[in-house]
C-alpha cells in the first residue's frame, strides 16, 4: 500500500496540498496542524490506516501481469493467481514511469543521470555542478534543495505554472477550492487534452508555507536557462524564449488571482480575507546562456524533472491512443465495464489529488452500477 510514497519519493518531499485537504471517503486528517503538509511517511500511514479501517479485501505484494477482455468481462492475471470480473477500475495512476526526453541518449557517459524516482537527497549526487531539467513542482523543489547543499545548480525552464503558496492570507489551494476553480468539470474545459498535459504548479509544502518560484531560486544562486532543445557536438543547446515563458506564466497567474478576487467580491467573502495583492513579475536574467559544454566537467549530474507517464504495458485491451494514454470520457474507458480513476483532470481539475478522489469515485460508481444493472441477465 502507498508503494510510490514508500519507495519512489525523495526524502524531504511533502504533500503539496494542506493537511485539511487530505481526505478520503469517510476519513480525513484529524491532527493538530490542518494548515501543514504531510511528509511522505505520514502519507504512507494515512493511506495504510485508511486501508485498515475500511477492511477492503486487498491483495498486497501482488503484481498484475496482464488484463485481458473475456466474454464475461475481464481476466486479471497476477503473480499470486488470476481474477475474473465483470467490471474493472484502473487505479494505477499517471506517474508510473519517468518521462525522460530522447536527448538523454546524447548525454556523455561521464555525467550521472537521475530521475525523481531514484533521487533521494543531495549527497547522493557526485560533487560538482548539477543540471535540473524541468521547472514544475518537482524541478523547482529539487533545484532549491540541491543548491542549498552547496552545489552549483542550473535549471532548464520550459512551460510552467506559477502560483503563490498563500494569497490574501489563505493557502492558494483554499482559493482554488472555495472559488470553484478546482471543481470545474472536464466537459466544461475548452481544451481538455492540454489541461491534462499541463505541468504541476510551482508549489512546495513547508512548515513556513513558503512560496517557491523562479525569483526565489535566482536569489538563491540558481542559474536559469531556457528549455533544453538539443545536444550538438557535446553542447546542450537551450532555447532563447525565457522572457516569453516568464511572461506567459505571470499572465496566467494574475488571471487566476483576478478570478479569486472576483469570487470573493461576488460571494461576500472579501471581508474575511486580506486585501488583494500582486506579485513581482518573474525577473529575466540579464544574460542567459544558450549552450552548455557537457564535456567540460562543469556539469557532473543531471536530474530529469520532466514529468511522468503512465505504464499500461500489462493492459491487453485496445484502449490506448498512439501516445500510450487511455481513451476515456471522464474515467469511463473506451471498453465496456472498464474505468479509470486518479488521472489528471479525470472529471474535475482536482482529480489527481487525494482531495479529488471521493467526488470522482462517486460519479464512476454510479456509472459502474448502471452498467452492471443493464448487463445483468434478466430472470
Amino acid at each position: 500500500m502507498a508503494n510510490s510514497w514508500r519507495r519512489e519519493r525523495w526524502d524531504s518531499l511533502r504533500l503539496l496540498t494542506p493537511n485539511w485537504q487530505t481526505q478520503l471517503p469517510g476519513s480525513r486528517y484529524e491532527g493538530a496542524d490542518p494548515d501543514g503538509f504531510m511528509t511522505a511517511a505520514e502519507v504512507v500511514e494515512f493511506v495504510s490506516g485508511y486501508a485498515r479501517a475500511s477492511a477492503a479485501p486487498l491483495r498486497a505484494q501482488t503484481t498484475v501481469t496482464s488484463v485481458r477482455p473475456t466474454d464475461a468481462g475481464y481476466l486479471v492475471a497476477t503473480d499470486t493467481g488470476d481474477l475474473c470480473c465483470r467490471c474493472l477500475v484502473l487505479a494505477s495512476g499517471a506517474c508510473n514511469v519517468p518521462n525522460v526526453p530522447a536527448l538523454r541518449q546524447s548525454v556523455p557517459g561521464s555525467i550521472e543521470c537521475f530521475t525523481p524516482m531514484d533521487y533521494r537527497r543531495p549527497d547522493q549526487l557526485p560533487d560538482g555542478g548539477v543540471l535540473v531539467v524541468g521547472a514544475s513542482a518537482t524541478g523547482v523543489q529539487l533545484a532549491e534543495e540541491i543548491r542549498h547543499s552547496g552545489r552549483r545548480v542550473t535549471l532548464s525552464v520550459g512551460e510552467h505554472v506559477r502560483l503563490p503558496r498563500t494569497y490574501r492570507g489563505r493557502d492558494v489551494l483554499w482559493w482554488m477550492d472555495a472559488s470553484g476553480v478546482w471543481n470545474e468539470r472536464y466537459d466544461e474545459i475548452d481544451d481538455i487534452t492540454r489541461a491534462r498535459r499541463l505541468p504541476s504548479p510551482q508549489l512546495v509544502g513547508t512548515p513556513e508555507r513558503a512560496t517557491l518560484d523562479l525569483n526565489v531560486l535566482a536569489d538563491a544562486g540558481v542559474e536559469l536557462v531556457g528549455r533544453w532543445a538539443a545536444v550538438r557536438d557535446g553542447q546542450a543547446l537551450f532555447s532563447g524564449g525565457l522572457r516569453n515563458q516568464f511572461a506567459l506564466a505571470d499572465l496566467k497567474m494574475n488571471r487566476l488571482l483576478d478570478t479569486f478576487d472576483e469570487w470573493a467580491n461576488e460571494s461576500g467573502r472579501a471581508g474575511d480575507c486580506a486585501p488583494p495583492e500582486r506579485f513581482e513579475p518573474t525577473r529575466v536574467p540579464a544574460s542567459s546562456r544558450l549552450s552548455l559544454d557537457l564535456t567540460s566537467g562543469e556539469i557532473r549530474s543531471i536530474v530529469w524533472a520532466t514529468g511522468f507517464r503512465p505504464d499500461y504495458s500489462w493492459l491487453d485491451v485496445p484502449v490506448l491512443d498512439r501516445k500510450g494514454y487511455l481513451r476515456h470520457d471522464g474515467g469511463v474507458v473506451d471498453a465496456p465495464g472498464l474505468y479509470a480513476i486518479g488521472l489528471p483532470v479525470l472529471r474535475r481539475r482536482k482529480s489527481s489529488f487525494i482531495y479529488g478522489a471521493e467526488a470522482d469515485a462517486r460519479d464512476l460508481i454510479a456509472h459502474l452500477a448502471g452498467h452492471l444493472a443493464a448487463s445483468s441477465p434478466r430472470r
